[in-house]
């Protein structure tokens, strides 16, 4: 009975261990946002605009 609750205990521990370490890592991430200037759909919003106010 006390191997059964033993083996129980380090699997808990290993699995509270796995979720805190990949919490940790994506908190982490760095994100990034390209730059305005780049984005093509700028300058279709833009002539949709133009083609409205017409």
């Amino acid at each position: 009975m006390y191997t059964i609750f033993v083996v129980s205990i380090i699997i808990i521990i290993v699995v509270l261990l796995l979720a805190v370490i990949t919490t940790s890592k994506a908190y982490s991430y760095k994100h990034t946002v390209d730059p305005i200037n780049d984005n093509p759909h700028l300058e279709n919003d833009k002539i949709e605009d133009e083609v409205k106010k017409l």
